[in-house]
C-alpha cells in the first residue's frame, strides 16, 4: 500500500495525466499527495560566477512555478483530496535528482511522473527527467506516458 505519493509536475499535458493518475491511486490507497515543481535555475548558472544575479528572472521563474502549482492544487482539491506542495530551487543538479531527493526527504513510497517521449538526438542531448528519476529512485516510480 502506498501512503505518501510524490507527484512531479511541470505544467505539461503529460504532467496533468500523471497528476490525474496519482489522484486515482491516492483515492484507492487513502494516501497523502505531495506535488513538487522544481524551479530550475541551473541554465542561469555558470562555472565561473555561479548564479547570474538577476532577481527579476528568479521572480519570473518562481511566479510561473507557483501558477503551475496552483492549477495542480485546484485539480487535486476538486477531487476531494488534501495536498501538500513544494517548489525547490535547483542551482546545479539534474532535475531528476532534485525530485528523488525530495521523495526521500518527505518519505514518499511512490513517485508519479509523466514521460515526454523524446526520441533521437533530442533525447540524447536533453535526456529525460522521468528517466533520471527512474534510475535514481530507491522506491517505486509510476511512469505515465503522453497519449498522442
Amino acid at each position: 500500500m502506498y501512503k505518501n505519493i510524490l507527484v512531479a509536475i511541470d505544467g505539461s499535458n503529460t504532467s496533468t495525466l500523471a497528476l490525474r493518475e496519482a489522484i486515482n491511486v491516492a483515492k484507492e490507497q487513502s494516501a497523502r499527495l505531495r506535488l513538487v515543481h522544481v524551479i530550475d535555475m541551473s541554465p542561469f548558472t555558470t562555472a565561473d560566477t555561479g548564479l547570474i544575479d538577476d532577481a527579476k528572472l528568479e521572480e519570473v521563474l518562481f511566479k510561473a512555478g507557483q501558477t503551475i502549482m496552483d492549477e495542480a492544487v485546484g485539480e487535486v482539491q476538486k477531487a476531494g483530496l488534501k495536498v501538500e506542495t513544494i517548489l525547490p530551487q535547483n542551482l546545479n543538479q539534474r532535475i531528476g535528482t532534485v525530485i528523488v531527493d525530495e521523495a526521500k526527504r518527505w518519505g514518499a513510497d511512490l513517485i508519479v511522473i509523466g514521460t515526454h517521449g523524446r526520441r533521437g538526438i533530442q533525447h540524447f542531448v536533453l535526456g529525460s527527467v522521468a528517466e533520471q528519476v527512474s534510475r535514481a529512485a530507491t522506491h517505486p516510480v509510476l511512469l505515465i506516458p503522453s497519449r498522442r
